[in-house]
């Protein structure tokens, strides 16, 4: 607030110095417009009260330096008199009614924020009523089945309903750690830790975590043995792939392609992960990344935050995702990260 009274009252007294040195050209009647000019932008720009020093001074100032006789508060005719009052009055209604339009925008894009808020954690809500219970009621189910057939079930069922339990429990960690990853990206509090990092093993890790989906579908990556080893953050490319990879599992049909691939790349390195699929419409295209949208003809679950989540990352680590239909029928997503390199063994050194 100091600061919008300083800037209030030094724009005034600017101002009212040029047109001091200028009354004789444009005369004192033309200064009063400029001086509400003045009252007009710092009413637009700053809170009330700065606004109605900016009005309350240069009314003083039009009446002591410009209104004959100068240098004194006399007025000397009526119609200056009249003219000195209509210009505070409007000053003052100046600043009022600028304060009262701001304020009534304030409220209405309070209105509109909370809209947004209340209707992003229904979406939220309604996403969780579905993808933590169905996991949760599942481990609920099989433990009970367990516990309550612990003598008449097979060894060979009690390896299913542990497999289910597995499952279930890995999909329900998947949930939360989006959630909170979305969480952290929103705070701001995610900070990448930059090491050595080898996309070819990291790739091959990422498949074998989602082998479990990958069953109905076909994934190929070919290791590129020209890769250099890269300085990035480990954890967040993992999340990333991760996240594209299980979109690419389940929401493809059965039987589809999925193919990673990772290059040298400017300044940093390229994966891409493409699929055969059926691909994004344009207007899929322009929403896919946003917070829990989810296609409208899709037929599984999802909360609609791993491909925001996704970009989230690569833009904290200073590169992009992009989405682009795939020549041979599909959608192809490109994850760009700009990062040091050096050569295996080079680094290998080094960290012996």
């Amino acid at each position: 607030m100091r600061r919008q009274y300083l800037i209030s009252i030094s724009l005034t007294l600017l101002v009212s110095l040029f047109c001091f040195f200028t009354v004789d050209l444009i005369g004192y009647q033309a200064v009063a417009l400029i001086l509400l000019l003045v009252v007009s932008l710092t009413a637009i720009l700053f809170d009330i009260f700065p606004v109605l020093v900016a009005a309350f001074l240069s009314a003083f100032i039009w009446n002591f330096f410009f209104i004959p006789p100068t240098l004194t508060f006399y007025i000397g005719t009526p119609e200056d008199a009249l003219l000195f009052l209509m210009y505070f009055v409007i000053a003052l209604i100046n600043a009022v009614l600028t304060h009262k339009i701001r304020e009534f925008e304030r409220v209405e894009r309070d209105k509109v924020e909370k809209g947004k808020i209340i209707k992003l954690y229904n979406t939220l809500l309604n996403c969780l009523s579905h993808e933590l219970r169905t996991p949760i009621s599942t481990i609920i189910g099989s433990v009970d089945t367990i516990r309550n057939n612990e003598n008449r079930i097979t060894e060979e069922n009690r390896k299913e309903l542990y497999n289910e339990i597995a499952i279930a429990g890995f999909r329900l960690n998947r949930q939360v750690e989006n959630l909170l990853s979305m969480s952290r990206l929103e705070a701001g509090i995610l900070q990448p830790k930059l090491d050595w990092c080898d996309i070819n093993e990291l790739t091959f890790e990422v498949i074998r975590q989602n082998q479990e989906d990958a069953t109905r579908h076909e994934v190929v990556f070919e290791p590129n043995e020209q890769l250099p080893l890269f300085k990035t953050d480990r954890l967040f490319i993992e999340q990333i792939m991760q996240n594209l990879l299980h979109n690419a599992l389940h929401h493809t049909p059965d039987g589809t392609l999925v193919k990673l691939e990772a290059m040298l790349q400017s300044k940093g390195f390229l994966v891409i992960i493409s699929d055969n699929g059926k691909g994004f419409t344009e207007e899929e295209k322009a929403l896919v990344f946003d917070k829990f949208y989810r296609l409208k003809q899709s037929q599984t679950g999802g909360t609609g935050l791993g491909l925001s989540i996704a970009k989230g990352f690569a833009e904290a680590l200073g590169g992009n995702i992009l989405l682009t239909d795939n020549p041979s029928g599909g959608a192809k997503f490109s994850i760009y990260i700009p990062a040091a390199s050096a050569p295996i063994k080079h680094t290998e050194n080094e960290q012996s």
